[in-house]
């Protein structure tokens, strides 16, 4: 078997046809398996993956970290193929993503980029916009690759032990993937032709949610690979500072009865919002939509909602350090 292709799935019956279709439909010449690993879904996404000539795994809810594991170990290809159940592989997919390992052993993993699903959507859209532009500006090589549009070596994921399932959220498990590769002296290339689909969200409360998330594992994962906390190839300086500029901002509130400390406060929001126009205005000219401007304020409230998530994951972090 040259390739796997693992889909971990949890209530996915809006979209998980399309994935499967998309990735029984490769354009790809070698032998290949599709693999669903269902993380104890509660709606009909097993009844509609047992329609197609897959592979189907059911396992409790134990995260995608645990599905992909599960998936990836009960594989039979020479390279495992990641994406997500929201996410619609291009009919090329596979081929782009392995062309990349020809002639050099010591490539371990590849991964590639996003095109959005629901452009109709105004936040969807500002959010493919953000990851196209980090995306125009990653090296070939790179330090970490996202889950949703990955491949790698099966022989790497059993020498490196996989995802770590310690990760119970979709946030920082591909990270800390991407992180042990590397430390097992492999290398991770990134191929931006090697394209699929995704439906970003379209609600701000459940973004914001995620960025939430997203800032929680931050913590452990910084705990435990500490020379990456001051950022990879897919984060950038504004993003590492927007963190201690929120989290001040959040410390003075409290005592916005003190002379001067509103001033202060709203300096810092003004600073903050500031930094968040450049993004904001590419993005709008770059689609034409006056309205993505509002995008900045977006991102304004993400950078709280990450601070948020990573001081609580941060106090969970010590806590369970001094054993409390």
């Amino acid at each position: 078997m040259d390739v796997s292709i693992v889909i971990p799935a949890f209530n996915a019956e809006k979209t998980i046809e399309r994935t499967i279709e998309a990735c029984l439909g490769q354009d790809f010449n070698g032998s290949r398996e599709v693999i669903v690993v269902d993380d104890g879904s509660t709606d009909n996404t097993g009844k509609i993956a047992r329609r197609y000539p897959v592979r189907y795994i059911y396992q409790k809810n134990s995260g995608p970290a645990s599905a992909r594991n599960r998936g990836w170990k009960a594989s039979k290809g020479r390279f495992v193929c990641f994406t997500d159940s929201d996410c619609i592989p291009q009919g090329d997919w596979v081929e782009k993503l392995l062309r990349n390992y020809q002639g050099d052993e010591k490539v371990g993993a590849v991964g590639g980029s996003y095109l959005i699903a629901n452009p109709s959507s105004l936040l969807a859209t500002c959010i493919q916009e953000e990851i196209t532009l980090r995306h125009l500006a990653m090296p070939r090589e790179v330090r970490f690759l996202g889950s949703y549009n990955l491949s790698v070596r099966n022989s790497v994921l059993e020498e490196t032990g996989g995802f770590d399932e310690g990760y119970r959220k979709a946030s920082g498990e591909d990270n800390a993937l991407s992180y042990k590769i590397l430390k097992h002296g492999y290398k991770i290339l990134f191929d931006r032709e090697a394209l699929v689909a995704h439906y970003h969200r379209e609600s701000l409360g459940k973004y914001l949610s995620d960025q939430y998330t997203h800032g929680f594992w931050r913590a452990r994962l910084y705990k435990e690979h500490p020379d990456m906390a001051k950022g990879d190839d897919y984060t950038r300086w504004k993003d590492v500072l927007e963190v201690p500029m929120s989290l001040l901002t959040m410390s003075i509130i409290p005592f916005l009865w003190v002379p001067g400390a509103g001033k202060i406060v709203v300096s810092l929001l003004l600073l903050n919002y500031l930094l968040q126009l450049g993004l904001a205005f590419r993005i709008s000219c770059r689609t034409g939509r006056p309205a993505c401007l509002l995008f900045s304020v977006v991102t304004l409230l993400r950078g709280f909602a990450r601070t948020l998530g990573f001081t609580k994951g941060l106090w969970d972090v010590i806590i369970r350090w001094v054993g409390v």
